[in-house]
């Protein structure tokens, strides 16, 4: 099973460190060409990733990622529109496979991470409070409609029966 965290440390006597680094080298090199965004945080000592309001900031940014490559432990890329090659050397690096997400503890600002990751797909939220509802049954499938007369909003759910049962048996908890 892949696990979902790698971490990297400088000066690590985990003998498994060279290998995390080229893992995470590899995932790093495979971004190239590819829209990333770019997020900085100001961090604690004890602060968790996780814990990070990640939530869109004006600094934030977004850009096609060119030749990023570690050699070393430091990562360098380009933006795009710009010849000069950027760097930074790590003092940590953490991979989220699961999430797609690097973040980069860079050594020359400790109370610093960056985030970099391809960028994720935000949902619209509808919210709608006692809707009037509507179940129509369509051949093997459910279709059911929820309308907000207030906000002229009609959202049509097509399930299939084990949707339908599922739904039904989070509902009679």
């Amino acid at each position: 099973m892949m696990q979902l965290k790698t971490v990297w440390q400088s000066g690590s006597g985990d003998p498994e460190n060279p290998q995390i680094l080229a893992t995470i080298g590899q995932w790093w090199t495979n971004l190239n060409s590819k829209e990333v965004t770019w997020q900085q945080r100001i961090i604690t000592q004890n602060t968790e990733v996780d814990r990070i309001d990640w939530e869109p900031k004006r600094f934030d940014e977004k850009f096609a990622i060119a030749n990023p490559e570690i050699r070393g432990i430091t990562l360098y890329w380009r933006k795009p529109d710009s010849p000069q090659e950027r760097n930074t050397t790590p003092h940590q690096l953490i991979l989220d496979s699961l999430h797609q997400y690097l973040y980069i503890f860079p050594q020359s600002q400790k109370e610093l991470v960056i985030r970099v990751g391809l960028p994720s797909i935000t949902y619209q939220t509808i919210s709608l409070t006692n809707p009037q509802y509507l179940y129509n049954p369509s051949g093997e499938n459910h279709i059911l409609t929820l309308q907000d007369a207030r906000q002229q909003l009609e959202v049509k759910v097509t399930m299939s029966p084990e949707n339908l049962k599922q739904l039904l048996r989070q509902l009679t908890r």
